[in-house]
């Protein structure tokens, strides 16, 4: 049986002996004890009580302009980043919530939209993980967005929200050359520049290619 087998083996029970909500405000937090299989065998003797942050899932987006092979990177403020005593303006890429209804893919062209003023021409799916299982349940869906960047300018973002986002246009060679020298410090912009790093040469031919196609006569 493969890793992947061993891990879904229904017989890996989860018992949860109570449920209940701690705080209700931006976020949700639940606090759950529970008990659950051990590897040895058996159930946990002792319950354990976890709490956990309920934010719904997001999506992601990487804007990268293949004709100017360069990417679209956001700037904005954190209070993650400032309560970890970091510069609290992160370089970030897109992001937001899905809303009940929505698909990733609306999610990635409406909040590419927002944040950086660029339309999304085209869509390539990168990955899907849970952002700090620990402690909250919320996934994280990547896309890389094909878009011009040639318009990109100002300051986005809505103000209902709170949001205050500059977008800025950066060379691809120089946003690799970020990673190199680990000055991205987010986990959702370092797992972009490394997807680009080993797709970007494949990604960019492909959607040149397709440029051509859609512009050839007839």
């Amino acid at each position: 049986m493969d890793a992947a087998g061993r891990l879904n083996d229904p017989a890996r029970t989860v018992v949860i002996e109570r449920q209940e909500p701690v705080f209700r405000g931006y976020f949700h937090i639940d606090r759950y004890v529970l008990r659950h299989a051990l590897f040895a065998g058996g159930m946990m003797e002792r319950p354990l009580t976890r709490e956990l942050l309920e934010r719904g899932h997001a999506v992601a987006v990487l804007p990268y302009d293949p004709v100017r092979d360069a990417v679209v990177l956001i700037e904005q403020f954190r209070i993650g980043a400032l309560g970890a005593g970091l510069g609290p303006w992160l370089l970030e890429i897109v992001a937001g919530i899905i809303d009940t209804g929505e698909t990733a893919e609306a999610v990635a062209e409406r909040e590419t939209l927002e944040e950086s003023g660029c339309r999304v021409m085209a869509l390539e799916p990168v990955a899907r993980w849970l952002s700090s299982p620990g402690c909250t349940s919320e996934t994280v869906a990547l896309f890389v967005g094909r878009v011009d960047a040639g318009a990109v300018a100002g300051v986005h973002g809505l103000a209902d929200e709170g949001e205050d986002i500059r977008p800025l246009v950066v060379p691809a060679d120089d946003f690799l050359a970020m990673l190199d020298q680990g000055r991205l410090d987010n986990a959702t912009i370092l797992i972009a520049a490394q997807w680009l790093a080993l797709n970007r040469a494949h990604l960019r031919a492909r959607w040149l290619e397709d440029t051509r196609r859609a512009t050839r006569p007839g």
